[in-house]
Parts: structure tokens; C-alpha cells; sequence
């Protein structure tokens, strides 16, 4: 008797790709530099979250990818700065060293995504959308005052723009290495 596989679950994401900026791999450097202990984002992985969506169901892709047009309707491509560095939580215990993204449309994107997707059984998010990029996880206080001063210094400087042309359905698979992403769907802004 055949195995049916049903519920192809994965787990996926609908981002904005930033990819590897100039400044982005000098601040990447720089961050190796403090000898902190960190787990640094390979440049072609860096991306704005506009939406975790867990584990889901191959099924739901088409579902999603209609919400994803939605919210770029009426959005023509645009130029986002990347701009100041932080930490989340707080500077006294740092999981994850961030950079903010310029808003522009990027905020209205994701309520879009958010409300659009509650009819498909996705929670909406509890928290005030912040669009920013996530370049390093921090592993342990090693370093820590090195790593705080670093991202002192760097708090309000400018890094660059970023194209923004199209949002993205990304399926993630996370193995030892770390992860890697494969496009499943793709919004164009127009």
C-alpha cells in the first residue's frame, strides 16, 4: 500500500531581502573583531521579517501568496536606509544585535500581511511591528563590553540603502551549519 504524505509541514517566514551590503560585511567584521561570541548571519541570509509564520502547510501556499500580493498592491519599489544598531532585549543581557530599517511602506506591508492572514488560522502579533535585520546572535557574556561599545559607537550611523523590489515567501531549514532559505513565493512590487 502507497505511504500517502499529508500535512507537509515547514517552516517558513515572508521577508525583504537585504542581502550583502558593503557596510553590512564591515560591521560583520568588525563584530568578529570584539571576539565576542557570536553567531553572525551569512551576508546572503540577511533579510527583514515581515511576518514568522512556524511551521506550516505546503497547502497553505497559495493561500499565503495571495495576502503577499495583496500587500504590495498599489507599493512601487522603493529605497529603504538601513539605519542604527541595538540589541534586543536590553545592553545588560544581548540575544540578538540588530540593525533598524527605514520604514517607508514596510510597516503597512506587514499589518496587511498580519490581518490577511488571520482568516488562514495565523495568529496576529502581539508586538508593535519594528522593522529592522537581525546580523549576529550573541552566545554567551563573553566579550559583552567590547560588543556593547561596538554597537554604542554605531547606534545612529547610516549603513546604506537598501533596494526594495519584491517581498518573499522563504521556506527555512535549520541544520548544524545554520540555516539555509529557499524562495517559494515571490511578491513584485510594481
Amino acid at each position: 500500500k502507497p505511504i500517502q504524505i499529508q500535512n507537509m509541514k515547514m517552516r517558513m517566514f515572508i521577508s525583504i531581502d537585504v542581502g550583502s551590503a558593503p557596510s553590512l560585511i564591515d560591521m560583520e567584521k568588525k563584530l568578529r573583531e570584539t571576539k565576542a561570541d557570536l553567531k553572525l548571519v551569512e551576508p546572503k541570509n540577511i533579510h527583514l521579517t515581515l511576518k514568522f509564520l512556524g511551521n506550516v502547510d505546503q497547502s497553505t501556499i497559495e493561500n499565503i501568496g495571495e495576502v503577499m500580493e495583496t500587500a504590495v498592491e498599489g507599493i512601487h519599489p522603493f529605497k529603504s536606509n538601513l539605519r542604527g544598531m541595538g540589541v534586543f532585549p536590553n545592553q545588560n543581557y544581548m540575544k540578538v544585535i540588530w540593525m533598524g530599517m527605514e520604514a517607508g511602506p514596510i510597516p503597512k506591508m506587514a499589518s496587511i500581511i498580519d490581518e490577511g492572514l488571520v482568516k488562514y488560522g495565523f495568529k496576529k502579533e502581539k508586538r508593535r511591528f519594528t522593522p529592522h535585520i537581525t546580523i549576529a546572535r550573541v552566545k554567551s557574556g563573553r566579550k559583552k563590553e567590547e560588543l556593547a561599545e561596538l554597537i554604542n559607537l554605531n547606534k545612529d550611523r547610516n549603513f546604506g540603502t537598501v533596494e526594495v523590489d519584491r517581498i518573499r515567501l522563504k521556506k527555512s531549514e535549520l541544520s548544524p551549519k545554520g540555516p539555509s532559505y529557499l524562495t517559494l513565493k515571490e511578491a513584485i512590487l510594481k
